[in-house]
Order: structure tokens, then sequence, then C-alpha cells
């Protein structure tokens, strides 16, 4: 009995691993242990997962053998690099860099063709057709290495942009080139072929922009309270699309990138459902990518003989230094820094996805030598390892000269950034997190802070104990998507006391609440909820109605009244629009006057902000309702109010939640009153606020002189 548990262990341990179960162990061991060694001593991540793969290779250790399951799960993470990719790009700075995209691209593309092939034809001694296909080879790139510029926060710097946009052009060109080599070794390229391919590339793009986002759009919508169908619902549009790409007779790759600009306007960056996408994809997909990288590669190929390691040298020196003077070329045509420069040099310079494809279709159709294959092999390590230590260098270089996503002036305010979010109604709780999500600055160190205040009467304690067990239901919403909060259940006397204090003592500089509802006939005759908190309180205000989805937003229209840029909350208060514009990849239209447009436009300059922005001009701000002309039907209406007695205070902003929610109650709504200088009020002093009744008093006597237009 023993020996036969004996005979059951060690066949377990049989070289090669063939156990899935202890295979897969092994695999998630090695993305565990990895990293942390490796990064003792100063190698990156990557490096050590594609060295892991080496090791433990059939070339290697001879641990684990590329079976279908590890093929299976580095091609879902070839795919989840490239998907990732695309969701991530700021289509607001790709569409300003659209040009030099397409400049970075043809320098990407033609430069490594055009050292290569005279290489390939004159110094190896290859045909023609064998070296238009090597030294495409050298064209193609794989972003290897966007992990580490992600980490560093670089990824919207205009030089990561420009390089995945030119990433999707060069490998689009290099696998039609592909298809053209491989249609014209075997004779067939007719007036058909160009015309099969033509028609399916187009059917292709057709469904990807036309088709999916309308589903997705429908199915976000619907199926809203089901977060995990809409993860389910992401993978298999990527996968569906690489299926599309390869009925098209382009590479998978190509569709998971399509993919990703695809559904990028409708999964914002931080997001609940992008936060899943990226850790499932950082953890799992993504590092077995990385060793079934290096499980391919054969060192041994090198003892084979002088040619094979001639070959090796030779196309590893050609594809990093075209990569280079390719990355130098964009350098001086749009004045980057040498840091920017080493960035477009360290993504571009990693051969891996499209490179394996383009020589393995080559050597099964026998247009390259087993010398090409192997070389190229290591052409793979060696460009990988090269990329990895020159973006992670390349990234603090860009982090120490203050060039990240944010400008050093936003950061600044960001370190101090507290939000505030007063829960009253569990039932809007998690859209309103969810808006504080998207706003809140991710260079802040502060949590949001969610709090409930329990009246202070004779059921208080029990109150206070179901406030609490309601917080806890919102931390465990918020996990969800990694959002730090701190929760805060207090007693007081009255609602808004309490928040106004809570505000105080945490030093809010923003406050985000509910809608409010209708009052009753108490709060009518003492003042209601809302407007104490206003008094009370000298932070930046934002009353949010935000019940619809998000995704059928297709602009921010925001309304700013005269001297609103007077106001010392203001630059706060655009911020926040602008991250919300970049997080929804929607226009905003501002409608204000000149004077307005010109401190809003000195802003946006002033922090480099890539959202689209339109202007109109309005004038009769003592009439609003004519504002409604600017609103069409999927709009999201921003009202920049302010407190009575502030400069940019009219007359015409009493009620005006009930003026707001009557008239777009349809919309998503946000009331924003900007943060003031500070002062005190009744208010501070008095439980039952008195000054809200002497308004109330005076505006009754006001109107029996004058007719209220609204």
């Amino acid at each position: 009995m023993i020996k036969n548990f004996l005979d059951h262990i060690s066949h377990a341990f049989d070289i090669p691993l063939s156990n899935p179960v202890l295979v897969f162990a092994l695999i998630l061991f090695i993305i565990l242990l990895s990293p942390i060694l490796l990064r003792r001593i100063k190698i990156p991540g990557i490096i050590g997962l594609i060295l892991s793969g080496v090791v433990i290779g059939p070339h290697g250790l001879n641990l684990l053998e590329r079976s279908s399951a590890v093929d299976l799960f580095s091609t879902i993470g070839l795919l989840y690099i490239m998907f990732i990719a695309g969701l991530e790009l700021d289509m607001n700075e790709f569409r300003k860099t659209r040009h030099r995209s397409v400049l970075f691209g043809f320098f990407t593309f033609a430069i490594p063709i055009l050292i290569g092939y005279p290489v390939c034809y004159y110094v190896l001694g290859y045909d023609v057709l064998s070296s238009i296909m090597i030294s495409s080879m050298f064209a193609t790139h794989t972003l290897v290495a966007y992990p580490v510029v992600n980490s560093y926060g670089i990824s919207k710097n205009e030089a990561v942009a420009i390089t995945i946009g030119g990433t999707i052009l060069t490998d689009t060109a290099v696998l039609i080139i592909l298809a053209v080599i491989i249609g014209a070794s075997q004779g067939q390229l007719g007036k058909e072929f160009w015309l099969t391919l033509g028609f399916s590339f187009a059917v292709f793009l057709l469904i990807m922009f036309g088709v999916i986002p309308r589903i997705a759009k429908w199915f976000f919508q619907k199926i809203e309270g089901e977060k995990t169908a809409h993860y389910i619902f992401v993978l298999f549009v990527v996968f569906f699309a690489a299926f599309l790409a390869e009925i098209a007779g382009l590479e998978h790759i190509i569709g998971a990138f399509v993919a990703g600009l695809a559904l990028n306007k409708l999964i914002p960056h931080s997001s609940a459902l992008m936060n899943r996408i990226e850790f499932i994809g950082n953890a799992i997909f993504i590092p077995f990518f990385l060793i079934s990288v290096g499980m391919i590669v054969d060192i041994s190929v090198l003892l084979n003989g002088p040619a094979a390691l001639i070959i090796a040298a030779t196309l590893t020196l050609v594809a990093i230094f075209s990569k280079w003077i390719a990355a130098w070329f964009t350098q001086l045509s749009f004045r980057y820094s040498s840091a920017q420069r080493q960035v477009i040099f360290g993504l571009s310079s990693a051969h891996a996805a499209a490179t394996l494809a383009v020589i393995m279709v080559g050597h099964r159709y026998g247009i390259i030598d087993e010398n090409v294959l192997n070389g190229t092999i290591v052409l793979i390590l060696v460009t990988c390892i090269v990329a990895s230590l020159a973006t992670e260098a390349a990234s603090k270089k860009v982090v120490l000269a203050g060039e990240q996503d944010e400008v050093p002036s936003e950061k600044n305010i960001a370190r101090e950034e507290q939000l505030m979010l007063p829960i009253a109604n569990l039932n809007n709780m998690e859209s309103l997190l969810d808006f504080a999500t998207l706003i809140k600055s991710k260079h802040s160190p502060h949590p949001i802070t969610v709090l409930t205040v329990v009246p202070n009467n004779e059921m208080a304690e029990q109150n206070l104990q179901r406030a609490r067990k309601n917080l806890d239901s919102t931390a465990k919403y918020a996990s969800g998507s990694e959002t730090e909060v701190s929760m805060i259940a207090t007693i007081d006397h009255n609602i808004a006391n309490g928040i106004s204090r809570a505000a105080r003592e945490e030093d809010a500089d923003g406050i985000l609440l509910g809608w409010p509802s209708k009052p009753g006939i108490i709060e009518k005759m003492v003042g209601e909820k809302t407007e104490s908190i206003l008094n009370q309180t000298d932070a930046n205000l934002f009353m949010c109605h935000v019940d619809k989805s998000l995704v059928m937003q297709k602009r921010i229209v925001v309304f700013c009244p005269p001297l609103s840029e007077s106001e010392l909350g203001f630059d706060f208060c655009m911020g926040k629009i602008l991250r919300l514009s970049q997080e929804l990849s929607i226009p905003i239209l501002y409608v204000c006057d000149t004077r307005t447009e010109r401190a809003i436009t000195e802003y946006i300059e002033r922090n480099k902000n890539s959202s689209r922005v339109l202007f109109s001009s309005y004038q009769d701000w003592d009439d609003l309702s004519g504002l409604r002309t600017f609103v069409k039907e999927n709009d999201f209406v921003v009202f920049i109010s302010a407190r009575q007695g502030e400069v940019s205070y009219r007359h015409s902003f009493d009620g005006i939640p009930k003026k707001l929610g009557k008239i777009y109650a349809q919309h998503n709504r946000i009331l924003i009153f900007p943060s003031r200088r500070g002062g005190y009020s009744l208010d501070e002093y008095e439980d039952i606020s008195a000054a809200p009744i002497l308004q109330r008093i005076g505006r009754g006597i006001g109107s029996i002189f004058t007719k209220d237009k609204h």
C-alpha cells in the first residue's frame, strides 16, 4: 500500500509535468515569486517572467511543455495586452495626436524595412520574398512593456499615445504584407485576392465600429446591475473580435486591439469594470503570455554553428537599431525630450506577438529557413529584455521630469483633495459612489469619506448601529472597484449641522450630495436641508442626480453664469468636469459669456487637458428657461450656481434645484456650488436655521410686487 502510494506520488512529478492542477500551481508560483525576487536586483518583473519561461520550458529544465492549455492561456494573455492598450488609449489625446501617430507609424514601419531588406538580401543572401518577409518582421512590435508605463502612471503621456496609435498602423500594414507575400508565394496574387482582402477588412471594421458599440451600449444599459455579466460580455467581445479578424485575413491581435478601441468610450478608466479587466489580466493572463514567450526560446540553437549565431546577432542588431532610428526621427519631428524618445523606443522595440505570427507563418509556407526561425526566437528574448529595461528607465525619467498624466499643479491640488459623500438614501449610494470614483484624482492619497448622520433622539443608539451596518454594505461595494473609502457614522441634533461639522473636521473640499427630494410642509417653513448645508459649509458642493447609465451620455453641457470664474472653487469644479469628460470620452459644451469662456480656455491650456471643448454664448441669465435650447436628449447637464451673497449669485438662482429638476427631469444632472472664502452664518449657532425663514418671508413680500418668470 505504501509502495503504491509512493509510486503514485513519483508519477505525479514525472518530467515534464502533466497533471493540469500541478502545472497551473507551478505557473502561479512563478507569477508570484519571480517579480518579487528579481525586483530586489533591479530587474523588471516582465524580464523575470520571460526568463522563468526559458528555465522551466522544453529547452530548459523541461518542467513544462507547450500544451494546448498553455497555448490557450498564452493567447488570452496576448489578446489581453492588445485589448487593454486599445481600451486605455485616451481617445481625446489620440484625436489630438492622430497625425503624429500616423507619422510615427510610418517611421517605425518604413525605416526597419529600408534597413532590413538590404541586410537580408545582400548580407545574409536571402531571395526577394524571404528578404521582404524578414524585414517586415523588423517593422512589427508588441507592447510587452506597456504594463511598465501603466504602473508608472504615464500611460496618457503623448509619447505613449502616439506609440500605441502607431502600433496598430504598423502591425496592420505588416500583417497585410504577410497575406500578400503568402499569396505571391502560392501564385494567387490576382485581382480576386485584393478584392477579397479589401472587402473582408471593410466588413470587419463595419462590425467592430458600427455594430459592436451599439450592442455594448444597449447591454450595459439594460443589464446595469449585473457586474459579473459586464465582464463576461467584454471578454466575449474581445475573442469574437479576434475571431472576426482572422476570418478577415488579419491576425487576431488586430481584432483584440480594435475591440479595445470600440469599447473605449463605454468603459470609464476609473470604473469598477475597468478595475476587474486590468486586475485579472495583470494577475494571470498577461504573465502567462510572458512565461510562454520564454518557453519558446532555445538557447542551444546558438551552438549549432556560426551561421545560426551570425543570423541571430544580425537580426537582433538590425531590429534594435532600426527601432531606435525610428524613435530618434520621431523625437526630431516633434521636439520630444530624450526621456520621451526612450519611452517610444522602449515600447516599440519589443518583438513578440506579430513577429511570431510572421515568422511562424513564413516557416510553415517554406519562405524562411530554420536559422531565421531560431534567430528570431533569440531576437524576441533580447528585444523584450532591452525594451523592458529601456521603458523602465525612461518611465522614471518622465516621472522625475513631472510629465505624468496630470501636470504638477493638478497633482499638488490632488494631494490635498478630500471628497465627502453624505449618504442618506442607500438606493442612490452606488451611483453616487461610482460618480465620486470617476471624478476623484488618482493622485490623491485620501480615501473618499462616506458619512451618515443620525438624529440625536431616544432611538439614536439603535439608529447608529443600523447606520454602521449600512456603511458596511457601502464598503463592500467600494471594494469591488478598489475604491478606498473611510466610514464615519455620527450623531447630531440636525442632519445639516452633522454634515457641516464632519466636513470641517475632515477638511473636505468637495461634498457630494444626492439630488434634494421634494420638501415637506415643515421643511418649507424652517428651510430645506440642502439649503442649510449650503449656508453652513464653505466647501465645493455637488448636488448629483445620476440615475441613468453613463454609457448613454454623448455630451456634457455646462452652464456657467457670468462671473462664475471669479468664485474661489471655480478651478476645482472645472477640474472635476474635465476629468468626467476624459473618463467618459465625451466632449463638453460650455454655455457662458466671453469673459468666462476666456477663463475656461486659459485653465484648459494651463493644465494641458485634452478634452474636446465647445462654447456657446448666452446673455439673459435672469431667464434660465432659455437654456433648455442647448440641451439634447443624451446630454449630461451641469449647472454652476453660487451661494447667496457670492459674486456670481443672481436672484434667478433662488430655488434652482427645483427648477432644474423640473426642466431636466429626464437627464443626469449636477448642480455645483463652488467653495467660498469662509465666514459664518446663523446656521452655525442654531439647530433650526432662522436664515431660510427670513429669506422666504423676503421672497414672499418680493413676489407681491414682482412677477417671477420661473
